[in-house]
């Protein structure tokens, strides 16, 4: 098995305990010798797997975190830094490999960071999610030994992405499209990416022509100038459709007519090019204002039997393959007769909400975005189904307002973002007492502490099921039955 460790101390010390115990961590300092010097090279076995997909190995007790290494193997590092706990290595050679060690497929794995488990077995990739999983709930969560089963992965675990994302700007003075590295906002210009939809490198080259052509500056997020902050793609699997939405910091975009053209004859399937306006000195890749410079202002998909429109600001899972995987056990673990009134919590476009109204009695999604609430209600007038209610506003505001009404629910089905659910929420869910939580997650920590709150309220962690939305990276998301 592999340990995956979380980085996070939990002791919280008040008053006149924090000096004494900083004066305990100073005599420790002078009494354990850290066993490597920052910048010397060493041989090491690697054991286990970190919670970002780095191998885990020791010297003389003290771990070291390598990127690209595997368990069982032993490889060369230099040593890169050192803390008093642990320390990070650069792998410089593999000098006894694994038998889960592949090739990757893609020529900037290790430099891109769109990607971090190329180089592992796909067979292994889905054992350390599953892994990772366990270790967060049993050791954040404290739930002992729970029933989990083997990642769901895919037959094909490529080309899965329907959403690109890609910032824009300069490195050493030239143009860049791509992917961030590793732990920075330094951009890896790339030409193709493999966990892409095939459609965004031609869409890429010809942003990357226009911008060449057109003397448009991209943006520099240090200075706040520069024109140009990302390039977005949406495509739809089933319905072939594309959008194309560039993000700029202003509204006038030179040479739009040109852009239009190009984008119009390089990309098939092309109904919509949006214009996102963004002017402020934010990480948040998109601003409120959208302005439609082709075509429509969406795109439609579907999940299962079930059409979706999708607008540059909504929220649609990035693999749809995998999503209809996803959206099949959550009904599953609902257990809908027919009879039962369910609450969709962060619903977004209403994706869960409609799978779950044509099994259910009513359905309520609550979603904070606004134009993601029109789009979900929009979604369920084109599905003729009317047994569903949308509302805008936060979820840890409207459900506790639901319940304090009289609301009651029998299936509560939670899909935050990675923070995790409001304490706010979770405490309304527990006053409503439904009877099952249906739990969808992205993120193992937050998951974990929320599931210790709930099976502190009386609620037992039934079963988990972890499905691989993202292969080649290190995240995963899980589906979790909660029952009283």
């Amino acid at each position: 098995m592999y340990e995956v460790y979380n980085g996070m101390e939990n002791n919280i010390i008040i008053g006149d305990k924090l000096q004494k115990t900083r004066e305990l961590f100073d005599l420790g300092d002078k009494q354990k010798q850290i066993p490597v010097v920052k910048n010397r090279d060493y041989e090491i076995k690697i054991d286990n797997l970190g919670m970002n997909g780095e191998g885990v190995g020791r010297i003389d007790g003290y771990t070291i975190f390598v990127s690209g290494a595997l368990p069982g193997e032993t490889v060369r590092i230099k040593v890169v830094k050192v803390e008093r706990n642990y320390g990070f290595g650069k792998q410089l050679e593999v000098l006894i490999p694994s038998k889960d060690r592949v090739k990757p497929k893609c020529r900037f794995s290790g430099r891109c960071g769109g990607c971090q488990l190329q180089h592992m077995s796909y067979g292994l990739q889905l054992d350390f999610k599953k892994q990772m999983v366990k270790d967060a709930l049993e050791r954040i969560g404290g739930i002992d030994d729970p029933v989990i089963y083997d990642t769901i992965g895919m037959e094909d675990p490529w080309g899965y992405r329907n959403k690109m994302q890609f910032p824009v700007g300069l490195q050493k003075d030239k143009l860049a499209i791509g992917f961030y590295a590793p732990r920075s906002h330094n951009i890896i210009d790339i030409d193709s990416c493999h966990i892409q939809h095939e459609i965004n490198d031609q869409i890429v080259q010809i942003v990357r022509n226009y911008t060449d052509n057109s003397g448009v500056v991209p943006y520099d997020e240090l200075t706040h100038r520069g024109f140009i902050r990302h390039v977005v793609s949406k495509t739809g699997f089933q319905s072939g459709e594309v959008m194309v939405v560039i993000v700029t910091n202003g509204t006038n975009l030179p040479h739009k007519k040109e852009l239009i053209e190009a984008l119009r004859k390089g990309v098939p399937g092309i109904v919509s090019i949006v214009q996102n306006i963004n002017p402020k000195k934010t990480n948040t890749v998109l601003g409120n204002k959208n302005i439609v410079l082709w075509g429509k202002d969406h795109i439609i998909d579907f999940i299962g039997d079930i059409k979706f429109k999708i607008s540059p600001l909504s929220f649609y899972q990035v693999n749809p393959i995998q999503t209809a995987v996803l959206y099949n056990k959550a009904v599953e673990f609902a257990g809908l007769t027919g009879e039962e009134v369910v609450i969709d919590a962060y619903c977004g476009i209403g994706t869960i909400s409609l799978f779950m109204a044509k099994r259910a009695r009513k359905v309520y999604g609550i979603e904070t975005i606004p134009q993601a609430v029109e789009d979900a209600r929009i979604n369920a007038l084109e599905n003729n189904i009317s047994n569903v209610e949308f509302i805008a506003g936060e979820a840890e505001t409207v459900v506790p307002d639901m319940i304090g009404r009289g609301l009651q629910i029998d299936v509560a089905v939670v899909d935050p973002p990675r923070k995790g659910c409001d304490s706010k929420l979770l405490d309304a869910l527990v006053k409503a007492k439904p009877k099952r939580i249906v739990y969808v997650s992205c993120n193992p920590a937050t998951l974990a502490r929320d599931l210790k709150y709930l099976s502190e309220k009386a609620y037992k962690v039934v079963e988990v099921q972890p499905v691989d939305m993202f292969p080649q990276t290190s995240h995963t998301e899980s589906i979790i039955l909660l029952q009283k």
